[in-house]
């Protein structure tokens, strides 16, 4: 349910969008106010999902009230003008809605800010996981990013090394690459994949870690130095 206020100095104009909402499905209307500087005072009380807003208001404009509520509150503008659509797209507002406002039109916008919410909740919910899984023999381990120091490739398999034992599973190191968080984790040479937080020092184009000088090749040198330098 889309939890939202509505703020117009023009009564007919907030009963017309009061309508709207009423003939649609899944938006609430919490509280309607012909003053924006009121609606100002009760937003951390009434904490809306959303606020249809007008722009030309006497108290305080849309724009000045979007500007003072940031990204805290999404806006959709309502207007007879067209001439400050490209302003509002500026201020990043959900929408634009020019008056008289058609329920179709009204109910497009409410979609559209459901789009943008489901997208925005999915990046903001979908993290890097701190574990992998891994096939070792007959069994299937649990390895914490946080344990990983190195990966060593060979022909056809690769080892994992972490403080207290080396785990051996048929992959490649490509894989890892892509796999594991490029934050901490970087290729140093066609064979090894390092956590750069675990390096000990750096002793001319070798990386130690638990004790294992680990060369960084050519290929790969200026981009680790850029790391290590910056």
């Amino acid at each position: 349910m889309i939890k939202c206020i509505l703020i117009d100095d023009e009564p007919l104009a907030l009963e017309l969008l009061e309508s709207h909402i009423k003939h649609t499905d899944g938006v609430e209307l919490l509280q309607s106010f012909t003053n924006p500087i009121k609606a100002l005072q009760e937003l951390e009380q009434l904490q809306p999902d959303l606020i249809f807003s007008d722009i030309q208001m006497p108290e305080l404009s849309g724009m000045q009230f979007s500007k003072i509520v940031g990204n805290k509150f999404p806006i959709i503008f309502t207007t007879a003008y067209d001439q400050y659509a490209v302003q509002g797209y500026e201020l990043d507002v959900v929408d634009y809605l020019l008056k008289p406002i058609s329920l179709e039109r009204f109910q497009k916008s409410v979609a559209k800010f459901q789009s943008r919410s489901s997208t925005s909740s999915t990046v903001s919910t979908t993290s890097v996981p701190d574990y992998i899984f891994v096939k070792s023999e007959y069994k299937t381990l649990k390895i914490n990013l946080a344990d990983i120091h190195y990966i060593k490739g060979m022909a056809d398999y690769v080892t994992i090394v972490t403080a207290d034992k080396k785990i051996h599973t048929l992959e490649n190191l490509k894989h890892y690459e892509k796999t594991l968080p490029g934050t901490n984790f970087m290729r140093v040479h066609k064979s090894y994949l390092i956590a750069m937080d675990k390096i000990e020092f750096i002793e001319r184009n070798r990386a130690v870690i638990l004790g294992d000088y680990i060369p960084v090749s050519e290929t790969y040198k200026k981009a680790f130095f850029d790391r290590v330098n910056g």
